[in-house]
């Protein structure tokens, strides 16, 4: 089964250091069961600056760099878009065609 949250759903962490604090998904990793959700979870990453071959200066920025951590599925919830606040999501089947509903509205999310 796949996962009900997808890139671009707006959703709330709903435990964590985050907890409380809604942003969008940007990324999702079924595989692993991880959404990554802009402005949550930041971690540091200390990356070095590399060089591309033939260049005069180095390409990409070293340093500490602050980014988007992962965080399991079930630590977050979706907006529902009706009334703003968190929902479970459905999934439901019309003429073959698999419908993403939010339970606490019935709102067809796709």
């Amino acid at each position: 089964m796949g996962m009900r949250i997808r890139r671009g759903d707006e959703v709330v962490a709903i435990s964590g250091k985050d907890r409380g604090k809604t942003g969008r998904v940007l990324r999702v990793d079924p595989a692993k069961s991880r959404v990554y959700v802009e402005g949550l979870n930041i971690v540091k990453r200390h990356q070095r600056p590399t060089q591309v071959s033939g260049a005069d200066r180095a390409e990409t920025v070293g340093g500490v760099i602050e980014r988007e951590g992962p965080i399991h599925v079930s630590n977050v919830m979706l907006i529902d878009p009706k009334d703003k606040k968190p929902t479970r999501v459905g999934v439901i089947r019309e003429n073959g065609v698999r419908n993403r509903v939010t339970k606490r509205s019935g709102t067809k999310l796709d």
